[in-house]
């Protein structure tokens, strides 16, 4: 088996891993054109997949997603589902409408978000938008989508998207909410939402390992050019909040949006990082996270304050 490098494209991963593809389901968030998740559907599209269904908040802009897709394997079976991950009744009705047209989910891919928006602002709930985007809606997703995640076990798995922005702030425990946006700051609010996931993944591939299902949080490299980004003006203020050593060397860290697929294909697909279920990922490898982002107490400490937030328990 070939290894994969930086280099690697997502096709040529899905390429050399097709037989982890092919009859196979999977779910992607944030699948909109221009973005990562249209990118890697379109990637697994080369594997000849079963089906493949496309979650975004409207139709529109996945309609093209699902021709390219169309294009490249004729046969596999695409669907929209339609969702706001703020909102966790969307959530259920989403998750409601997969469950009943699927028996089983061989990888489910958490990869929407939003990023940094400049004014606090809040869900229905009262939650911090990026905090009940990026974490809590995919913990909900993730949970009520769990029994058909388990049905496809032993290999199954649950892909994290996060970032190098998970650097900036852990975890705010004792207020997530930024005393209701009063002290709100935009990094703060992503690099927490980001630790979370991280610590998702951490307690997902401690809590699966004996039932042979695996999870993985992946840093995609700093890509500027999807609609993650549509909420920051200066990019290089943006680079220099997530990793100031960005700013001497921006090309490192700059990745065609093309060839970031590859490194969720990698997590969601490579047999060889079995065994180190719950790691970060960042350059198409196994990498170390903050160590507040792998804390076995912070990690059981989100869990419950996840459970709390989206008003159900997620035991497995």
């Amino acid at each position: 088996m070939k290894t994969f490098t930086r280099e690697t494209t997502g096709v040529e991963v899905v390429k050399e891993l097709s037989d982890r593809v092919k009859g196979r389901t999977f779910v992607i968030t944030g699948a909109s054109e221009s973005g990562l998740g249209a990118e890697t559907a379109v990637a697994l599209a080369q594997g000849k997949p079963e089906h493949l269904i496309l979650l975004a908040r409207s139709r529109p802009r996945v309609e093209s997603v699902i021709a390219r897709i169309k294009e490249i394997s004729p046969n596999t079976k695409v669907d929209f589902v339609p969702v706001s991950l703020d909102d966790f009744d969307s959530v259920r009705s989403a998750a409601t409408t997969i469950n009943s047209s699927i028996e089983k989910l061989h990888g489910l891919i958490n990869n929407a978000g939003v990023m940094a928006p400049d004014n606090y602002a809040a869900n229905k709930n009262g939650i911090e938008i990026q905090f009940a985007t990026n974490h809590l809606g995919h913990f909900l997703f993730t949970k009520l989508l769990f029994p058909k995640i388990a049905a496809a076990a032993p290999g199954s798995r649950v892909i994290n998207l996060t970032s190098l922005g998970h650097t900036i702030s852990p975890v705010r425990f004792d207020d997530y909410n930024f005393s209701g946006g009063k002290t709100y700051n935009q990094w703060e609010g992503y690099g927490q939402s980001k630790t979370a996931n991280v610590l998702f993944s951490h307690s997902l591939g401690n809590k699966l390992r004996s039932r042979s299902i695996q999870s993985y949080s992946v840093h995609p490299g700093a890509i500027f050019n999807t609609n993650l980004s549509r909420d920051i003006g200066d990019v290089q203020a943006a680079l220099a909040a997530i990793d100031p050593v960005a700013v001497k060397n921006t090309g490192r860290h700059f990745q065609l949006q093309a060839d970031s697929p590859k490194h969720i294909d990698i997590a969601a697909l490579d047999p060889r990082i079995e065994e180190q279920s719950g790691s970060y990922m960042a350059d198409a490898k196994i990498a170390t996270a903050y160590e507040y982002a792998t804390d076995d107490a912070n990690a059981e400490r989100l869990w419950e304050l996840s459970q709390k937030l989206v008003g159900e328990k997620f035991d497995i």
